[in-house]
């Protein structure tokens, strides 16, 4: 009998022998080179935390509050797409997860679940992923859905102009199954003689005009707050306030669109420096150990989004595993916050971690 997983890497390979190889290389791929996704997970390697000593920390509290709704932890799961291709409960097993863990789920624009299945599932606090299509109406259908169901906030992805190049979906011939949210609307059925049916049915439907102006336009549809997700620049940040959007998240797709885009915990400081506090940071990319999600804290965001290894717990082991994924998490950030010094994720500061991205940080200084 092999030992038990004892740190979330470890669900990888469970997963990798638990999935067939197009389904495991469609999760764990990234763009091109995979030079991004490589650097996601080793950039938080070169930055160093700067425990304090001599605090008492008897009592410790991971617990938080964000967007308004208060959660056990500083950690979301991040939207990720086809969650039935891991395990037949799909999304229904990682939304109970996630509310049994008293974290809030993204849930993803391609899930394989409904939005009512997932509504319905469990009593919880839950945001929605939209990725916004040349047919404008599908996009603004699913939004009312959304908000009909009661899901607290939109996050509106704005890196997938076009999809990024996957090389492993494209020699693999990656097939997605026809997602029941659009049944009626819009077929996912495209020809795989090239490639993947991702990328053909990807170039038939994201709208590439999508642009600023239309943060208005999805605005004006929904009274949920809309966050954006997808920003690597001070520029865009900057630009992201002019907008009036309710927050910022930090990403780059899991390396699986840009390849040699920064690494996001690199660029994490420059958003937050322009953005000054005025709306929530959150951050996506790389998050594999609770040491990650303290480093991302003390350069300033609120929170981690967690993708693929939610992903590699579902496939391991169902809702137990996602379960076992979020909580080693919760519980390495516990400890990681006793042996810097910091009782509560409030206590979390700069001064808590080594300078990352100092020239860009003291540019904005000047």
């Amino acid at each position: 009998m092999e030992a038990e997983p004892v740190n979330v890497s470890e669900f990888q390979e469970l997963a990798r022998l638990a999935l067939p190889k197009m389904y495991y290389d469609f999760y764990a791929g990234g763009a091109e080179d995979q030079h991004t996704l490589e650097e996601n997970v080793k950039a938080f390697q070169r930055i160093f935390i700067c425990p304090r000593v001599l605090i008492d920390v008897s009592r410790t509290d991971t617990s938080t509050t964000i967007m308004g709704y208060k959660t056990s932890a500083p950690i979301m799961v991040a939207p990720t797409a086809m969650h039935k291709l891991a395990h037949p409960e799909g999304e229904v097993a990682t939304a109970r997860a996630s509310a049994t863990a008293n974290v809030i789920m993204v849930l993803s624009f391609n899930s394989t679940c409904t939005v009512e299945e997932v509504a319905s599932s469990c009593n919880a606090v839950r945001f929605f992923q939209l990725y916004v299509y040349k047919r404008r109406e599908i996009s603004a259908f699913m939004v009312q859905r959304a908000e009909r169901n009661g899901f607290k906030a939109i996050i509106l992805t704005v890196d997938t102009p076009r999809l990024g190049r996957r090389e492993p979906d494209i020699k693999n011939k990656m097939v997605a199954p026809q997602l029941k949210n659009f049944e009626g609307l819009i077929s996912t059925e495209m020809n795989t003689d090239k490639g993947s049916n991702l990328e053909a049915f990807a170039s038939g439907v994201l709208d590439a005009s999508l642009c600023w102006k239309d943060i208005g336009w999805l605005k004006s549809i929904t009274s949920l707050p809309v966050l954006i997700k997808g920003v690597l620049t001070r520029e865009d940040a900057l630009r992201a306030l002019e907008v009036g959007v309710a927050g910022i998240i930090v990403s780059n797709h899991g390396a699986r669109q840009l390849d040699y885009s920064p690494a996001t915990i690199n660029v994490l400081e420059e958003v937050v420096v322009a953005v000054q506090g005025k709306i929530p940071v959150l951050f996506d990319g790389g998050v594999r150990r609770g040491t990650d999600i303290f480093k991302a804290l003390a350069i300033g965001a609120q929170a981690v989004m967690i993708g693929r290894p939610v992903i590699y717990g579902l496939a391991a082991n169902g809702e137990h595993g996602v379960s076992r994924v979020i909580n080693m998490l919760k519980d390495e950030l516990e400890l990681t916050m006793a042996l810097s010094g910091c009782c509560t994720v409030k206590d979390i500061s700069r001064s808590h971690s080594s300078k990352v991205s100092a020239q860009a940080y003291y540019a904005w200084m000047i």
